[in-house]
């Protein structure tokens, strides 16, 4: 029995730091597991722009912990108005490492996104053309569709047009909840690849649904039928370079969870690499849990892999019921809960 995991330092490929107080609370608990993590930039008012993104970078940099060697990779947020120039020239000079496509009215702080992929097409070829990553939010935002069908109509109607009419574009399909979505990766070409978040392993519909309404299970996309979390599982752990780790932590506090109209995300920063591992163990694949967690990913955007190592032991870890940021409970995933393996410090 494997007791002990030494692996490379892995990789957030989707992660949300916020800004702020919460940015201050929660920023620690990314830095201490990864050593680099794509930053979303949803934030109020988003990130758009060279200079906003360079002010937040710095923010993040900040908020770290002294002597922290985390480092944030930015993304600019799309618009129906977004400057190609702009993009290219971000890119080129080493400020954006990708782009956002977020439906607009899709998720969190998302009204400000693209209402149709026709009116960024100028900005889809340049991205192209310099190689740059088009990272996606996979949901389409049409009153008339069931949300728990979005990704896959998402599918149908806008990304696969969208990679026919581009090609040669290299996209990251973010936080995949559906089977519907592992078939589209594993039939795609070399430049389309995906993340898998750890509550997407673990949860399905139920956990939101059963024996009550449970906010701390609700996040966007939601998490779907038991058949496609069998589907993610699968893919996940099977060894395919397109599939990488992407946690998509997005912290709210207690209070904004639990109330009339609880805002969706879910906070799993803290126990990330205990969490997935968990599910690699139950799949007996804990040869491959590398590859998905230090290696696809850094292949995918062309960047090295890290030079340094973390471990992970075959001890419990009790992750707590509430977590602390910066005066502020959240509450994260897992909570209550013991998990088989513990991040070695």
């Amino acid at each position: 029995m494997t007791t002990k995991l030494t692996i490379r330092r892995p990789d957030d490929w989707h992660v949300h730091l916020r800004d702020g107080a919460m940015l201050q609370g929660v920023a620690q608990f990314t830095a201490r597991q990864f050593a680099r993590a794509i930053v979303m930039p949803n934030l109020s008012p988003p990130v758009t722009s060279i200079e906003a993104c360079i002010a937040y970078r710095n923010r993040i940099m900040a908020a770290l912990p002294e002597g922290s060697a985390f480092t944030p990779l930015m993304t600019c947020y799309l618009t129906d108005r977004t400057d190609p120039a702009e993009v290219r020239r971000g890119f080129t000079e080493g400020v954006f490492t990708a782009a956002k496509l977020y439906p607009a009215g899709a998720t969190t702080n998302s009204d400000g996104g693209v209402t149709d992929v026709a009116n960024i097409r100028a900005v889809l070829e340049t991205m192209a053309e310099v190689g740059m990553v088009l990272c996606v939010h996979g949901e389409v935002t049409s009153a008339e569709i069931d949300i728990f069908d979005r990704e896959a109509v998402f599918i149908e109607q806008v990304l696969a047009p969208l990679l026919k009419d581009q090609p040669g574009l290299k996209v990251v399909f973010e936080h995949i909840t559906t089977q519907d979505a592992v078939e589209f990766v594993e039939a795609a070409p070399a430049n389309v690849a995906a993340t898998v978040t750890p509550q997407h392993l673990h949860i399905n519909r139920n956990a939101m649904l059963v024996g009550g309404m449970r906010p701390h299970a609700y996040c966007l996309p939601v998490a779907k039928r038991e058949k496609h979390r069998l589907a993610l599982r699968a893919a996940a752990t099977r060894g395919s370079t397109k599939f990488f780790l992407g946690t998509d932590s997005a912290p709210h506090t207690r209070e904004t969870k639990e109330s009339a109209c609880g805002c969706a995300g879910i906070f799993n920063a803290p126990f990330a690499l205990e969490s997935y591992l968990a599910v690699f163990e139950a799949e007996s694949a804990l040869d491959r849990f590398e590859g998905f967690a230090s290696l696809h990913g850094p292949a995918f955007y062309g960047l090295p892999v890290n030079e340094s190592t973390i471990t992970l032991e075959k001890r419990n870890c009790t992750v707590p019921a509430t977590i602390m940021a910066n005066g502020e409970y959240v509450v994260p995933f897992h909570a209550g809960e013991t998990l088989g393996w513990t991040l070695v410090d």
